[in-house]
């Protein structure tokens, strides 16, 4: 069970524990409080506002390997559209936040408060002052790990046995629905009058998503993830995009249906990060959990017709299994330039394919953010 209490000062004391029984002590931010969850890192050099926003981070303590964090600050909630321009959701998704050093004088034109300060409106904690390299080294050996964040009261020490021994029943988050904590409940109307419509099967999208085909013209209707393909079917869409999202994809059983049937349909479908998973296990492909992931801005994606590398942002912790295609009508399109693992899949016959990476960044390199134009090309625009 968690507390919040109040938000920290530079007095609190903090301690992360893992299920292997590591302990890491450092300071308070954010507020004091307990939380559980499975621990992630990303290498990525900048975009914390847009990473603690992404909804793929939900039921995850993320650690930043970036040395310093917070010295930009944190922007202004402005939208555009019905979407917020500086963030990925509209609010904080991970569970906690791990820092080796926390810049409390940010400096930047557009900051309107600290990250610490952000993180305390939210109700989230964090901690900051520990050996982030040791802890990453672990994670990437032993692979992500359950574990507890504590941030304490003022001049309260962390009961490090009572810690150490919970953190072994901690339950794991990829055991939940974790997709149906972070999808809309309604359906949402995002239009720029343009001609053609998209139906985003929103699993946890980032906003870069809409933002991405916003601007192109296109009218987004954002529905649930467990809407049925007849429900879809009733907008009338020139294509449909299934969304990024949290946990494992075999949780998505009504939205894997929904993709099978779309498919079949002829309708063009793209799938973002979980999206493509989705769309692997409808079309009868596996899925499998990796070691420790691939968060990033720097993932190399190798087309395997063109022998193109492209450098890319991803944020996943499963990946299609690229023997179980064999006898389906996907085949493998990318893979990773680093581990061979699958980045992309396609219909072979029909306009269907899937991205393990983000065409729209927000933040890292837009060199893909052409398949927004190659998808929508396939609807007839």
């Amino acid at each position: 069970m968690s507390r919040s209490l109040k938000r920290t000062n530079e007095r609190s004391k903090a301690v992360l524990v893992l299920e292997d029984g590591s302990l890491f002590c450092g300071k308070g931010f954010g507020v004091t409080k307990r939380v559980s969850g499975e621990i992630v890192f990303s290498t990525s050099m900048i975009g914390y506002p847009e990473a603690l926003t992404d909804p793929s981070y939900k039921g995850q303590i993320l650690t930043l390997t970036y040395p310093l964090v917070g010295n930009y600050g944190v922007p202004r909630n402005d939208s555009e559209n019905g979407v917020l321009r500086y963030f990925e959701s509209n609010s904080i998704k991970v569970t906690g936040l791990v820092v080796h050093e926390l810049c409390t004088q940010p400096y930047h034109w557009e900051s309107s408060r600290t990250l610490d300060e952000w993180l305390a409106s939210e109700d989230v904690p964090g901690i900051y002052g520990i050996d982030t390299r040791k802890l990453v080294k672990k994670l990437r050996v032993k692979g992500v790990m359950l574990g507890t964040l504590e941030v304490c009261e003022e001049n309260e020490e962390p009961d490090l046995d009572r810690l150490v021994n919970e953190v072994k029943s901690v339950e794991d988050p990829n055991l939940r629905d974790l997709v149906s904590e972070v999808s809309i409940e309604e359906p949402v109307y995002h239009g720029v009058k343009g001609n053609n419509k998209v139906v985003l099967i929103d699993c946890g999208v980032k906003h870069g998503i809409l933002r991405s085909l916003l601007r192109r013209g296109i009218d987004v209707v954002r529905v649930p993830y467990d809407f049925s393909a007849k429900e879809i079917l009733e907008y009338k869409p020139n294509g449909i995009v299934i969304s990024n999202g949290p946990g494992d994809p075999k949780k998505c059983g009504r939205t894997m249906e929904s993709a099978k049937e779309l498919v079949d349909e002829g309708i063009p479908v793209m799938g973002i990060c979980l999206g493509a998973q989705i769309l692997a296990l409808g079309l009868g492909g596996d899925t499998y959990k990796l070691k420790y992931g691939h968060r990033s801005q720097n993932q190399p994606a190798l087309d395997l017709l063109t022998k193109m590398c492209y450098i890319t942002t991803q944020n996943h912790g499963y990946a299609v299994d690229p023997d179980s295609l064999k006898g389906t009508d996907l085949e493998t399109w990318f893979i990773n330039a680093n581990d061979k693992t699958v980045e992309a899949i396609k219909h072979k016959s029909k306009p269907a394919l899937g991205f393990q990476w983000h065409p729209e960044a927000e933040p890292g390199p837009y060199d893909t953010e052409f398949l927004f134009d190659a998808f929508l090309k396939l609807g007839g625009r």
